[in-house]
């Protein structure tokens, strides 16, 4: 089956407490600096005996599930948010860790009202239907339903000179401190891969990035692929015509784009249609010289030199895979380096 968001664990266990009348409560980091081991949008459900999700692990988790089950057994409803430093010197709210991060860390028991909003949660993360989690200093927890956004004629095409444009998407995470403090977070995959080409590197991608928390496409030209078919690590898979696969792969500051078709010629079809965009990466397969190559028809075709440097190839880190297992972690990491914004080393 394909994968989940990380926090489905979570709320299925809010959820399944809420309906027997278990004693339940949310923990939940609204904000996250510097080598924080919680990052903004972690969450756990605490009960007096079992756990889901993670606020960040060590001593600091271990003291807050155990004052969200003290609460839980003196019925105490009363939410708390409070900081938590991550270095020994702090003067107050030290964590118990030297990481040297912050993070704030809400406590919130939950109640038999709030079974609606976290069960519509749990069914929208399920079925990545989307929407919004609110939560505020006023004890209101909500579930808001997404809302339809239309594809403008700019967003859906690019140029060979150019960057097209998005419309501006609302904050993934939005919190605002202080004593009326208010906390919302989009529901679902922050991060979409979408692979073009569903071959033997394709699937093996698939599974690795399944544990990696991206929204998993896969596309494909060709009928009866055995490893398209066999792909369940993806949570959609499409047959199309590479003529079209603008289309497909919608532009996206959080979408990242793997083009590994079956040759040179589908490659650079589906590249003269992506290349502009302004997705979070895009890579491309394939040796050194058929990059190069791939790079110097696009050229010809009159992209821009700045669009053709934003063009990643040979895609994954240099540690000398073969395999294609070895070929998918190696494009993994370089996502993963893409993500965390680290950059190359120059070593």
């Amino acid at each position: 089956m394909p994968a989940s968001p990380r926090d489905l664990p979570v709320w299925t266990l809010a959820a399944a407490c809420l309906r027997a009348g278990t004693p339940v409560a949310l923990l939940a980091v609204l904000r996250s600096e510097g080598s924080s081991p919680g990052r903004q949008g972690f969450k756990m459900a605490v009960t007096v005996d079992t756990v889901a999700g993670s606020i960040g692990g060590g001593i600091m988790e271990h003291k807050w599930v155990e004052l969200a089950r003290q609460r839980l057994r003196e019925a105490d409803s009363s939410l708390l948010l409070r900081p938590q430093v991550h270095r020994r010197e702090a003067p107050t709210d030290r964590s118990g860790m030297m990481c040297s991060g912050e993070q704030d860390v809400l406590l919130w028991p939950l109640q038999s009202a709030d079974l609606p909003a976290v069960a519509a949660i749990e069914t929208s993360l399920q079925i990545l239907s989307g929407g919004w989690l609110e939560l505020s200093a006023a004890g209101s927890l909500q579930f808001l339903p997404p809302v339809e956004t239309s594809v403008t004629e700019e967003t859906a095409g690019a140029t060979a000179t150019g960057f097209v444009a998005v419309p501006k998407q609302p904050a993934f995470y939005d919190y605002q401190s202080g004593v009326a403090w208010h906390y919302r977070e989009r529901l679902g995959f922050r991060d979409q891969l979408t692979i073009v080409g569903g071959g033997h590197v394709s699937l093996a991608l698939s599974n690795v990035a399944a544990a990696l928390d991206f929204e998993l496409t896969v596309l494909d030209d060709r009928t009866d692929l055995p490893t398209f078919e066999s792909n369940h690590a993806a949570h959609q898979r499409h047959i199309i015509d590479y003529e079209n696969v603008a289309a497909a792969v919608p532009a996206n500051p959080h979408r990242y784009v793997v083009v590994m078709t079956v040759g040179y010629r589908t490659d650079a079809v589906v590249l003269r249609q992506l290349l502009g965009r302004p997705y979070r990466y895009l890579g491309v397969m394939g040796s050194v010289a058929k990059v190069a190559e791939l790079r110097r028809g696009l050229r010809e075709d009159g992209f821009s030199e700045e669009a053709i440097a934003r063009l990643h190839g040979p895609i994954g880190l240099p540690i000398q895979s073969q395999t294609p297992e070895e070929i998918a972690i190696s494009i993994a990491a370089e996502l993963i380096q893409v993500r965390r914004g680290a950059a190359l080393s120059e070593e």
